[in-house]
């Protein structure tokens, strides 16, 4: 299968430590790579992550606040300075766009290439980007400012031609892709050979959801269901539940509960409050309601 992946740039919440970055990720889906997020410093934790600043085409930002954001203008001017061409997307609230402009005005001036700007509806669930090969939706959220999540998504492919299958029976080039489709072939000799001895079946099309900051939805999970991989904020431990509530956060044992009710595959937990220095207590929370829990941290790659 192509790769589809998820590079943690930085997991940490508002407070700046040196234990954790502030948030970003990398999605690298069949040659493609997608930004969400883009805290301060998120241009240095690209080059540790070996991802080339040019193949980055688009960034997608959940809210802004500043761990969210922050980044962005410095990446921005820094690709320019290393000779960018290709356009970069922008997919943002749409209440950033005013100062966007003002931003780009003051500090990206004379840039080489061109940024497109695209605002986002954060309270409607809405494709946002869509190619041959994958989709963007929006989730909305619940914080203190207008947010939402991003679900990317495969498209189906089509059946994987078996190529024994292909020369014993001299298929010609030119009816390959007849055959993708669902054709069946037949022979000079008039046999019939059915499709689905000349083939495999596709693979199932992945899926990942990045839920950013967010209090605990009981219904959020009916917009994941069924997602290969979840990310969803998990900035404190159960003791903090109060806390989590009256800063429009969610604890692990509630990211565990959206994992649990929508059936995902993976957790992946991040967003950790500046208070832990270690985040096992997080982690063990997560699973004892969803075992297949696991921390983010800087430099990690997971495989949806």
């Amino acid at each position: 299968m192509t790769p589809f992946k998820i590079h943690i740039l930085g997991c940490g919440s508002a407070l700046p430590t040196l234990h954790h970055n502030a948030t970003s990720q990398i999605v690298e889906i069949r040659g493609k790579f997608f930004m969400i997020d883009c805290g301060e410093g998120t241009q240095i934790q690209v080059r540790r992550s070996k991802v080339h600043f040019s193949k980055v085409q688009a960034v997608f930002i959940s809210h802004l606040h500043g761990d969210h954001c922050f980044g962005l203008f410095g990446m921005i001017s820094t690709f320019g300075m290393t000779g960018r061409t290709a356009p970069l997307q922008i997919y943002a609230p749409k209440e950033f766009e005013d100062y966007f402009k003002l931003s780009m005005e003051l500090f990206c001036k004379g840039l080489e290439y061109k940024v497109i700007f695209h605002p986002v509806d954060t309270t409607e669930t809405n494709v946002i980007y869509e190619d041959k090969s994958l989709t963007v939706e929006t989730i909305p959220l619940e914080h203190r400012v207008p947010c939402c999540g991003f679900l990317f998504r495969e498209k189906p492919t089509a059946p994987h031609i078996r190529r024994d299958m292909i020369d014993y029976y001299n298929i010609p080039i030119s009816q390959i892709n007849n055959v993708k489709a669902g054709s069946d072939w037949t022979t000079i000799d008039g046999d019939i050979i059915p499709n689905s001895r000349l083939t495999t079946p596709a693979d199932n099309p992945r899926s990942y959801a990045y839920c950013s900051d967010t209090r605990y939805m009981k219904q959020l999970y009916k917009k994941v269901i069924g997602v290969n991989v979840l990310y969803h904020e998990s900035t404190y431990a159960s003791e903090h539940k109060d806390r989590a509530k009256t800063y429009y956060h969610s604890t692990s044992q509630e990211a565990a509960t959206v994992a649990h009710e929508a059936c995902v595959g993976k957790l992946l937990l991040g967003h950790y409050s500046a208070r832990y220095i270690n985040e096992d207590v997080l982690l063990s929370e997560a699973k004892a309601i969803f075992p297949n829990s696991f921390l983010t941290n800087e430099g990690m790659v997971f495989e949806v």
